[in-house]
């Protein structure tokens, strides 16, 4: 690929239909009508799938491929819903950044991430099942090349990005290879197109969130 093609598939701003290391998710695996993934992704998940089936545990990927569109039509139904409360813009990019990305800033964009059963509601303290299926995850997931990046945040622990996540999960040999090509090409420039994009460089979104990762 070209840095041009590479910095789009990085901000989310190809047609993953037709890019050639994407491939359709068999509806089987997940809850969407259609899902894409980069090949490696879905084939180290298919396999950590049918090892956690034998364990008892059932997983389903609730989100995968998003690109620059999709992300924005989260973003933008949350910046209206908020801008409702009669908030800052700044407040507003705040709130809806303990989950959600900016587009162009979202590791979903590379088909390398994914989220696994549930979202914050369903990994409770309460939802037992849910408890088994993240310690499932803990133990086992790195053994097939996923780890958790948004681990929790206080003193000593992540200090900056999103609030944790239980359920999303980053394929690291090739997500690792993206978030260094990210930091070389990537700018602030590129951070555009959407509600509130001009505060990006202000709130340094790259280094804070899309760097405010846990060390693997």
């Amino acid at each position: 690929m070209t840095n041009s093609e590479i910095k789009d598939l990085l901000i989310g701003k190809f047609k993953v239909e037709i890019h050639p290391d994407f491939v359709l998710v068999d509806k089987k695996y997940h809850d969407k009508s259609e899902m894409y993934l980069q090949k490696q992704t879905l084939e180290s998940f298919i396999k950590m799938r049918e090892a956690a089936e034998k364990d008892g545990i059932q997983l389903t990927i609730i989100s995968g491929t998003r690109d620059f569109y999709s992300q924005k039509s989260i973003w933008e139904r949350k910046y209206n819903n908020y801008k409702k409360e009669e908030l800052s813009e700044v407040e507003i990019i705040k709130k809806i950044m303990l989950w959600s990305s900016m587009p162009t800033t979202s590791r979903h964009h590379w088909g390398t991430d994914i989220d696994i059963n549930g979202f914050d509601d369903y990994f409770s303290e309460e939802n037992k099942k849910a408890n088994k299926e993240y310690k499932w995850l803990l133990i086992n997931a790195p053994k097939f090349d996923f780890y958790q990046v948004y681990t929790e945040k206080g003193e000593g622990k992540r200090r900056t990005g999103y609030n944790e996540e239980k359920w999303h999960w980053s394929y690291m040999p090739l997500a690792c290879k993206y978030l260094n090509l990210y930091q070389e090409i990537v700018t602030y420039e590129d951070i555009s197109g959407f509600s509130g994009s001009h505060f990006a460089k202000e709130m340094d979104i790259i280094n804070k969130y899309v760097f405010g990762i846990s060390d693997i």
